[in-house]
């Protein structure tokens, strides 16, 4: 089994070195400004975050799973209702604590960003947006991961709306189950006031054909919420009740249900 997993995760260095290249090719403006500063500073495989990192053995060992850090660069999210805090800053904070945190139980995660930058062309020919979402599924794709985690915050009209909410691919029962086992552990660990059940919905992020979900962490728009958000020991127990939610999947038996075929987004509108 050792074997096997150090002969997977040489096939994955190998497969990303040579992905980091063509990512390159095509990025331009805000990534590749970030990406060149980075590499001032590692190698061009970590640029992207498309290296799984190497991790000690766990309940996860052996696992590539992809952690997406909603929004960032150009495109801040929701803004805290007090605070003004943008949703992109305290998405990638509690996405990183997630990434250690599962790589202490064996994971291999792959990061879609590093840091505060949009994984588009400063004028591209297609939707900034779009754009940006196919290169975060291309880092996700080439690394090999078979699970994707996208961080976000939550913000509503009104202001009571609170806890966390975790969404899955409608009609996809290996994202249902995903999703049900991260909302289980949030509303255990974050004992919100009101415990929210996992949800279907239609995002990008989570039509890549392995077992997704979406987590929004907490409301931005409430304001008790938004300053416990801003607190690292709140950050951190979200963080950790993530993790807890995805040991608590790979628990499970392992007849888990197949995960719905990816969609092809070529004929995406541009506009």
């Amino acid at each position: 089994m050792d074997g096997r997993v150090r002969l997977y995760a040489g096939m994955l260095l190998t497969v990303t070195s040579l992905c980091t290249a063509a990512l390159f090719a095509c990025a331009g403006g805000n990534a590749v400004e970030a990406f060149a500063q980075k590499q001032a500073r590692t190698e061009a495989t970590q640029q992207t975050g498309a290296q799984p990192q190497r991790a000690p053995s766990g309940p996860l060992e052996g696992m590539v799973i992809a952690v997406d850090a909603g929004h960032g660069g150009y495109d801040g999210g929701a803004v805290g209702r007090v605070s003004g805090t943008l949703e992109k800053e305290l998405n990638l904070d509690v996405a990183r604590r997630v990434e250690r945190l599962l790589s202490e139980q064996g994971a291999q995660v792959v990061m879609t960003r590093t840091e505060d930058y949009a994984l588009c062309d400063e004028d591209p020919p297609i939707r900034k947006k779009l754009q940006d979402m196919q290169r975060r599924a291309a880092i996700i794709r080439e690394a090999g991961a078979q699970m994707v985690l996208s961080i976000h915050m939550n913000e509503y009209a009104g202001r009571s709306e609170s806890g966390p909410q975790v969404f899955f691919r409608e009609d996809c029962p290996a994202g249902r189950l995903l999703a049900g086992a991260l909302q289980e552990a949030m509303n255990t660990a974050l004992a919100p006031s009101r415990p929210r059940s996992a949800l279907g919905g239609d995002y990008y992020i989570l039509t890549l054909g392995v077992p997704s979900a979406l987590v929004e962490c907490g409301f931005l728009s409430n304001r008790q919420e938004e300053a416990m958000l801003l607190t690292e020991d709140y950050r951190e127990r979200v963080a950790q009740a993530v993790a807890q939610g995805v040991v608590n999947w790979a628990a499970l038996p392992d007849d888990k249900p197949a995960p719905l075929e990816a969609v092809d987004r070529s004929d995406e509108p541009t506009g």
